[in-house]
């Protein structure tokens, strides 16, 4: 399998909360088995609430409990290109 062979998007409302948490549990379970460099990971929203905002201060406070790290994540909206670009994407609501 070449390098991020398979992408993955975790799509919410705002990409302030759910969906950066998400890509965030995500990414450290992948890199724990050593396959964070076989998957492309990232979250969106479906609105442009908060374009490039970092996550909800509460949902950083909770992952960072329990040692996740979403410091680094910044919201953006789902466009066209990632129905394209993307093998899967994951809702939540």
């Amino acid at each position: 399998m070449k390098d991020h062979e398979f992408k993955i998007l975790f799509v919410c409302m705002g990409n302030i909360c759910r969906s950066p948490t998400a890509q965030a549990v995500f990414c450290k379970k992948l890199a724990n088995l050593d396959l964070l460099h076989k998957v492309r990971v990232d979250s969106a929203g479906t609105h442009n609430f908060h374009p490039n905002s970092p996550p909800d201060e509460r949902s950083q406070l909770h992952a960072s409990k329990r040692g996740y790290d979403l410091s680094d994540l910044r919201a953006r909206s789902v466009v066209k290109n990632d129905f394209v670009e993307f093998d899967l994407l994951l809702t939540m609501d």
